[in-house]
């Protein structure tokens, strides 16, 4: 599925989410087999966090992520961001230890230096300029603050990639449309993954925007990669 520009990625990617809002949650969980949970857990253990800072979790979804990171680190103070109106909405209901604002990832509505970390789960490969947004989160983490990146990448063993070429490919877009009866939703998602970025890539990235020290791990046979960079002072 192309864009014609990034514009039209954007509208798309916005309107696909707010349409997939309500079982989100659930699709993520069947997905990817009950691990989105431990992807989470680990990606809030990487956040590093001080008692009384400020954490941001960029698009947050129905904030599973934000969830982690607050029970992580309960002397923390976790602000969880999505540009969709509805999953802010469900945000908010579902959860009194988050504070929920909407906001857009390339243009962060808090001044510079204001976080002690940012994190982001699956959001990047969404996002119409990848360093744009990894700028954004660099500017507002404080000088020796962290930037955590959970992220689906598309496995490079030449066994398991016919098999999650299969699973992704095939049974997942028809497991989201028979949850959500989204069907164009779960075709963009297997070619937004194929499409983006290798890990190695992604470090560049990262270091472009201004982050060292950054590292990364894979989890799930390959397919899920956290990525961690600390901002230079």
């Amino acid at each position: 599925m192309g864009f014609a520009s990034a514009a039209e990625k954007r509208a798309f990617t916005r309107d696909m989410f707010a349409r997939l809002a309500p079982r989100y949650e659930l699709v993520n969980v069947v997905m990817s087999l009950g691990q989105v949970r431990a992807w989470r857990r680990a990606t809030a253990a990487a956040a590093c966090v001080a008692d009384g800072g400020w954490v941001l979790d960029v698009a947050a979804g129905h904030g599973g992520l934000s969830r982690a990171l607050a029970r992580h680190w309960p002397a923390a103070r976790v602000l969880a961001l999505d540009f969709v109106p509805q999953m802010v909405q469900l945000g908010r209901m579902n959860d009194r230890l988050v504070r929920w604002v909407e906001g857009d990832a390339l243009q962060l509505p808090f001044p510079d230096g204001w976080f002690g970390a940012v994190t982001s789960g699956f959001m990047l490969r969404n996002v119409v300029d990848v360093q744009a947004a990894l700028a954004e989160q660099v500017r507002v983490v404080q000088p020796g603050g962290r930037v955590v990146c959970l992220e689906m990448t598309w496995p490079r063993h030449p066994l398991f990639r016919p098999l999650f070429r299969l699973y992704f490919g095939g049974l997942v877009p028809f497991l989201g449309w028979l949850l959500t009866g989204q069907a164009d939703a779960y075709r963009y998602l297997p070619r937004s993954v194929a499409e983006f970025m290798s890990p190695p890539e992604l470090v560049a990235a990262m270091e472009r925007a201004g982050l060292s020290q950054v590292h990364y791990r894979t989890m799930m046979l390959g397919t899920v990669t956290l990525h961690v960079g600390i901002r230079e002072g």
